[in-house]
C-alpha cells in the first residue's frame, strides 16, 4: 500500500480538545452537543471548527494551523468561549477531564446518522459503549515522510510524562478507582487502541496498514487509535496520549512539551543522528506507572533501565527544551509544566475537592466547570 504524507510546514501546529456538557443542575452528562455545534457552526460560519464526537454529550474542538502555540489556545479560547455561549440557554455547561465523575456510561446517547460510529460500535459492542472518556490530541507538522516513524518511536519514550500531566480521570461511574488515568487502561481495550506496534520505518507502517485493511481491522486511518501516530493526511506526528486536560493554560504546557520535544527529534534526525529507543516492555511498563501513580510515578527514563521521578524528570527536561521553546516562541507555556508541578495535576485537584466536599462528586463537577471558564 503506498501511503502519500503531505509533508508540513515542520512544527507547525494543530489542537483537537474533547468537551463534555454537563447540566447545569445536575451536573450529570447532557445529550445537547448537536444543538450546541449547530449554533456555534452558524456562529462562527466555519464547520471545522467545532465537530461531534462518538457521544451526543460531546463537542469536539479543532483549531486550524498555527506556528506557535499562543496562536492555538487564543483560538481555542474564542472557539470555547462560543461553545459556552451556546450551551448557556439549553441549562448546559462545559468542562473538561478523561472521564466524568459520575455519570453512567450506559445512559449515554451514541451519535445518529454516523456511519463510522455505528460500525465502530456495533464491532467493539460493550467495550466500545464503554468509552466514556475524553483526551486532547496534538499534530505536530514534519517535512519529511521518512522522519515521522523514527520520531514516533522515540516520542514513546515520552509517553509517561505526558500521562502523569495530563491524567485527569481519577474517578469511574462514582467509583474512586486508585488510578490517575483511568481513562488510559480504559481506551487501550479497543482494537487498535493504546501503544502503537513495533514499526521499522515508512514501508513497514505502509505494510501494517495494508494487513490491518485487507483483515478487516480498520477501514482508513481514523481507525488507528494508537497513543501517538503519523496523520498522513495532515502531515503530522499526532500525539492521543493526554487525557481531557482541564484548563487551557496546561493545554498549552503540554501542546508546548509536544512541539519541543518532535521538533528536537527532527533537529536530530537532520543532524545524521540516530534516534534513542526503549524496550517495547519498559515503554508498557512506564504508561502502568503513569496511569496509575500520575505525578508521583517513578519512570523508567532508558534502555539502561535507569529510574526517576516523573516530575523531576520533566523538570529537567523543560530546561533541556528551553532553547527550542526559545526558538518557537512557546517559553512561557513550556515553562507551565513547572507550575503543574507545583499546583498539582488535574487529578490531584478532582481528588481534593472531592475529600473537602465529603465525597459529593458533583462538587467535582461544578470545580471542573469553573476551571475551564476561569482559564479561558
Amino acid at each position: 500500500m503506498d501511503i502519500r504524507f503531505t509533508e508540513s510546514r515542520p512544527s507547525t501546529l494543530g489542537v483537537e480538545w474533547e468537551l463534555p456538557l454537563v447540566d447545569r443542575d445536575t451536573g450529570d452528562l447532557a445529550p445537547r452537543a448537536p444543538a450546541v455545534i449547530s449554533a456555534v457552526q452558524e456562529r462562527l460560519g466555519d464547520p471545522d471548527r467545532v465537530t461531534e464526537e462518538l457521544l451526543t454529550n460531546t463537542v469536539e474542538v479543532v483549531t486550524g494551523v498555527h506556528d506557535t502555540v499562543g496562536g492555538a489556545t487564543r483560538e481555542l479560547a474564542g472557539i470555547i468561549g462560543e461553545v459556552v455561549d451556546a450551551a448557556e440557554p439549553l441549562d448546559a455547561q462545559v468542562m473538561c477531564s478523561g472521564t466524568h465523575p459520575f455519570a453512567v456510561w450506559d445512559q449515554q446517547e451514541i451519535t445518529p446518522d454516523s456511519e463510522h460510529y455505528t460500525t465502530l460500535i456495533d464491532r467493539t459492542r460493550w467495550w466500545g459503549r464503554q468509552m466514556l472518556i475524553w483526551g486532547v490530541h496534538v499534530h505536530v507538522g514534519i517535512d519529511d515522510r521518512d522522519k515521522a516513524v523514527p520520531i514516533m518511536n522515540a516520542m514513546l519514550a515520552y509517553v509517561p510524562h505526558l500521562q502523569a500531566f495530563t491524567a485527569s480521570s481519577p474517578f469511574w461511574g462514582g467509583t474512586d478507582t486508585g488510578y490517575a488515568s483511568n481513562r488510559a487502561l480504559m481506551f487501550q481495550q479497543l482494537p487498535t487502541g493504546g501503544l502503537p506496534p513495533d514499526v521499522a520505518g515508512w514501508a513497514d507502517f505502509e505494510t501494517v496498514v495494508d494487513d490491518l485493511t485487507r483483515t478487516g481491522v480498520i477501514e482508513g486511518f481514523k481507525d488507528l487509535r494508537w497513543d501517538i501516530r503519523p496523520s498522513p493526511g495532515w502531515g503530522t506526528l499526532e500525539n492521543r496520549v493526554s487525557d481531557g486536560i482541564s484548563t487551557l493554560h496546561e493545554v498549552g504546557a503540554v501542546t508546548a512539551f509536544v512541539q519541543c520535544l518532535v521538533t528536537a527529534l527532527s533537529d536530530r534526525l537532520d543532524r545524521g543522528e540516530t534516534l534513542p529507543s526503549m524496550q517495547p516492555w519498559f515503554i508498557r511498563e512506564n504508561k502502568w506507572r503513569a496511569a496509575r501513580y500520575g505525578m508521583e510515578a517513578e519512570i523508567i527514563t532508558n534502555a539502561a533501565g535507569d529510574e526517576r521521578l516523573v516530575t523531576d524528570e520533566v523538570h529537567d527536561l523543560v530546561g533541556r527544551l528551553d532553547p527550542i521553546a526559545e526558538r518557537l516562541g512557546c517559553q512561557q507555556e513550556l515553562h507551565h509544566l513547572d507550575t503543574m508541578i507545583a499546583d498539582g495535576a488535574s487529578y490531584q485537584r478532582q481528588l481534593r475537592v472531592a475529600q473537602e466536599n465529603g465525597g459529593d462528586l458533583r462538587a467535582v463537577v461544578r470545580h471542573l466547570v469553573t476551571e475551564l471558564r476561569e482559564s479561558l
